[in-house]
């Protein structure tokens, strides 16, 4: 049985099909392995070669790594969780006990994607943290490090709008004093300084854009929902491919100091 499927196997390496994906031959050379990886779309990703100090937790905390899964568990929960949910204020709140009441496994499924929420805003710290303490923001890895303030940004921000969606008291009133600082933002801010530069007011400020009008309501809770939903999550991935990217640009993760 063993024989027959890795002849089966072997086959398979020499069709068409597989050589039309796997465009280089099988030989175990180091040229050749690295070609697999960096031409292939599915595995350009993974480093050809990675260093020895990479592969110490004690240097990474691996903390790059567990937010990117934390990231495509709440991208997987999330897009289930929109087949339950109205972003409307006559069922928003009813959708969510519909979810955690009604629905089987709801209950479980909402709590994975708020905790892994909480998780994820706990490892962007903690990798922005290790990123620092390592040296790894210095030269030629400036550029990177913008990217992932950007990313710890992004992270926030998905946070704080994803909190409005139950739509309870609880989420309105702290989206309420959030949004309430936007008032004091300078120059874009009514109650913020130099706001009469712009001749900005309560209706056309900063946070009039967040909240669609001068009190949280239904608008607010549309507008968080696509920015939650669809603006947020394609500026995230897109600075994610960047970041993934540089890092392979730079050499992989940076050596210790």
């Amino acid at each position: 049985m063993a024989s027959e499927k890795k002849g089966l196997f072997s086959a398979l390496r020499r069709s068409y099909v597989w050589k039309s994906v796997f465009r280089h031959e099988y030989e175990d050379t180091a040229r050749n392995r690295a070609l697999q990886i960096s031409s292939n779309v599915f595995l350009h990703l993974h480093p050809t070669k990675v260093r020895r100090h990479a592969l110490r937790l004690r240097f990474t905390w691996c903390m790059g790594g567990v937010t990117f899964l934390l990231f495509l568990v709440l991208v997987v929960t999330g897009v289930i969780l929109m087949f339950y949910y109205r972003p409307t204020g006559e069922y928003a709140f009813h959708d969510m006990k519909y979810l955690e009441f009604d629905v089987p496994f709801g209950m479980i499924l909402r709590n994975m994607h708020r905790w892994t929420a909480h998780a994820m805003v706990i490892t962007v710290w903690l990798h922005m943290f290790r990123v620092f303490m390592t040296g790894s923001y210095k030269p030629p890895r400036q550029f990177n490090w913008v990217v992932g303030v950007g990313l710890l940004v992004l992270t926030l921000l998905l946070s704080f709008t994803g909190y409005l969606l139950p739509w309870d008291q609880l989420s309105m009133w702290a989206v309420t004093v959030g949004t309430n600082m936007g008032s004091a933002t300078p120059i874009a801010g009514h109650e913020g300084p130099f706001a009469e530069l712009l001749g900005v007011d309560a209706r056309t400020d900063v946070r009039a854009l967040f909240t669609g009008g001068r009190l949280i309501g239904p608008a607010t809770l549309l507008r968080f929902y696509v920015l939650h939903c669809v603006l947020i999550p394609i500026l995230a991935s897109v600075l994610m491919i960047v970041h993934f990217w540089r890092v392979r640009k730079d050499g992989g993760i940076s050596g210790p100091l």
